[in-house]
């Protein structure tokens, strides 16, 4: 770790030597222009931009650049506020040009504790940090427990354990029968094909789940010896997180084990009437282990469909006035509806069908039924809309680039940088 940030301290080191050369160079040719353009390359390229593998996180780091450093900030016409408080006497500017003194004097003037907005943020994004800390420690407040702990009333953890596992199984549907769907399908479409992989890791979680429960039963009824998953399953039921075994089978989740359970029982329904009744009108997509082959799927139908090159299509997508599946009785004659798209960093207008700005204190709101539209790369031409990324869960994504389904585009008349500024995401599922 020590020579990690030994290295990175040094590349830090050469980034600033190679901007302090550039400047000092322009300085001795007496440029009269300062190089804005050269500048912000040289910061968010040279500097941070080859630790930067996130193409959205980039997005962020070229939008601060292009919103903070230019012409403007020596505008003495119109001055230019990076952010100036309601009701305080608060204002975040350049100081005025004086001796280092007054420069510090500027400095310790400003807040100790600064807003988020100061950074482009809502000021909900102090309740989602807040919030998120609190979870943490008290996740890690739980798990220091002592594993011989019980309930309020005396019940001893080994009772408790067994009582949940035991309703769990009760909750545990049959898998599927997927040689039988094999053969009923015969030669599968994209879309059947995308079933078919479902049900099939489907089948995986449910018979994991099955089986880890009712060998935890008898580990707990001293039938057989506890081994170490054993143990971290009964430890996860009995403080109520989802158990790791369970985890790798499963789509991505942040939810604890009761809204899990609720999520996956609904899962089970829609793969039922998937089965039984054919594709949904609206596809609940928060319900798709891997819901990019859904995407994949719907645009490859399209291709075949229209006689379009694969490699050079594309998706656009349109807000619906619908929040309800019941409101929408046939699918759309191109693409398809979905749900379960929750709005992060921003709220929804059903007026206008725009993006507006957070209410206080609502963190995520439920975006109405989206509709996903396959297109040729060379006829999609959209204005007024701001490209939100679509991700599996508030965590967002991994370094390695995990999480990100695909991007959506959101209506708005204000300016994208905004919304970049704001963390505006969506994601398919919720912690609770």
């Amino acid at each position: 770790m020590q020579r990690e940030n030994k290295g990175e301290w040094w590349c830090f080191g050469c980034s600033l030597a190679l901007i302090s050369t550039y400047l000092k160079k322009a300085f001795d040719n007496k440029d009269d222009q300062i190089p804005w353009g050269t500048l912000r390359y040289l910061i968010g390229e040279a500097m941070y931009g080859g630790r930067v593998s996130d193409s959205f996180d980039r997005r962020i780091l070229t939008t601060y650049l292009e919103e903070y450093l230019g012409d403007f900030l020596f505008d003495k016409v119109h001055p230019f506020m990076f952010f100036a408080s309601t009701g305080e006497s608060i204002v975040y500017r350049l100081p005025e040009t004086g001796h280092r003194d007054h420069y510090i004097h500027y400095i310790g003037e400003l807040p100790i504790v600064q807003s988020p907005q100061v950074f482009g943020l809502h000021p909900n994004a102090d309740i989602s940090y807040y919030s998120s800390s609190t979870k943490t420690l008290w996740k890690d407040l739980v798990s220091m427990q002592p594993s011989a702990a019980g309930g309020s009333d005396g019940t001893r953890q080994e009772d408790i354990v067994d009582r949940i596992a035991a309703d769990l199984l009760t909750k545990i549907p049959l898998p599927f029968d997927l040689p039988a769907l094999r053969k009923q399908i015969g030669i599968p479409s994209p879309m059947q094909v995308v079933l078919l992989q479902e049900v099939e890791r489907w089948n995986r979680l449910v018979d994991t789940m099955g089986n880890s429960l009712f060998h935890l039963q008898r580990a707990l009824g001293g039938e057989i010896g506890m081994s170490t998953d054993l143990d971290d399953l009964s430890t996860a039921l009995f403080n109520g997180e989802l158990p790791s075994m369970w985890r790798k089978m499963t789509a991505q989740t942040q939810k604890m084990l009761p809204a899990w359970m609720a999520w996956f029982q609904r899962r089970y329904q829609q793969y039922k009437k998937w089965i039984e009744v054919g594709e949904p009108v609206v596809m609940w997509m928060s319900g798709l282990h891997i819901p990019e082959t859904f995407i994949a799927a719907l645009v490859q139908s399209t291709c075949r469909a229209k006689g379009w090159p694969l490699d050079q299509s594309s998706i656009y997508t349109q807000v619906t006035p619908y929040m309800h599946p019941d409101e929408i009785k046939d699918k759309p004659q191109d693409g398809c509806y979905v749900t379960g798209l929750y709005l992060e960093g921003a709220s929804w207008n059903p007026d206008t069908l725009m993006l507006r700005t957070q209410d206080p204190k609502i963190l995520v709101v439920e975006l109405p039924i989206l509709h996903i539209i396959p297109i040729e790369g060379n006829k999609l031409k959209l204005t007024n809309t701001f490209r939100t990324p679509v991700y599996v869960t508030q965590a967002r994504r991994n370094a390695m680039g995990v999480g990100l389904i695909f991007e959506a585009d959101l209506s708005t008349t204000i300016h994208p940088s905004h919304w970049v500024l704001q963390g505006v995401a969506l994601c398919l599922n919720i912690d609770h």
